[in-house]
């Protein structure tokens, strides 16, 4: 009998209004400028180039993520996938940065606080989730909904969230606190991971360009 495929391909919405505006966006929910409407179609097209289907879709509750991931749906021709949204995979929430421009932030709090809540593990914004906080709410979540698919051979597909999605990447890449900080997601582009039996990961392939 033939090893099952398990497939999980991870992408971060493409570019929302806020992105655009510089913005921290966290659980407000803007929508997609038209270049993340169009990093959304080529996410498809270079999954559909690779041939590649799905059995089951996540996103986050977040229109951004919703949209993007209806967008490579349609990119591979399945418009109607069994698709979950839910809070768990939302953005971290950045509590009273949202909706704030980065750069008044970093006049009104300084330049060092402000890299410290944006680049630090463990450190919360006022009102707000750090990487942390994101890390322990989406890892429950994965474990109990998406892994048990993937490792019975379901063709996985996840759109959320630079940081959500950094959770993730965290435990399949088996990265530390301090080098999954460093870890730059582009919008739109999608991260092609196969898993062993064990969980580990067999190949992992970044679709850029």
């Amino acid at each position: 009998m033939s090893e099952p495929d398990r497939l999980l391909v991870l992408v971060r919405h493409g570019q929302s209004d806020w992105n655009l505006k510089n913005l921290f966006t966290g659980w407000k929910d803007p929508d997609l400028t038209p270049q993340g409407v169009a990093e959304a179609k080529s996410a498809g097209e270079k999954l559909a180039k690779l041939g590649l289907k799905f059995d089951v879709a996540f996103t986050s509750v977040l229109s951004r993520a919703q949209k993007t991931c209806d967008l490579i749906l349609a990119g591979v021709g399945q418009p109607d996938l069994k698709t979950f949204k839910d809070q768990a995979l939302n953005e971290r929430d950045y509590g009273d940065l949202s909706g704030l421009n980065k750069d008044e932030a970093r006049q009104r709090w300084g330049e060092e606080q402000v890299h410290i809540w944006r680049r630090s593990y463990d450190v919360q914004p006022p009102g707000g989730e750090s990487l942390k906080d994101t890390v322990a709410r989406v890892l429950p979540y994965f474990v109990q909904a998406i892994l048990p698919r993937v490792m019975n051979g379901e063709r996985t597909l996840v759109a959320a969230h630079g940081n959500s999605l950094r959770a993730l990447i965290m435990v399949l890449d088996r990265l530390s606190p301090e080098s999954i900080v460093k870890v730059e997601l582009n919008t739109g582009e999608p991260i092609v991971y196969r898993l062993r039996a064990d969980t580990g990961v067999a190949s992992k392939e970044v679709l850029s360009g």
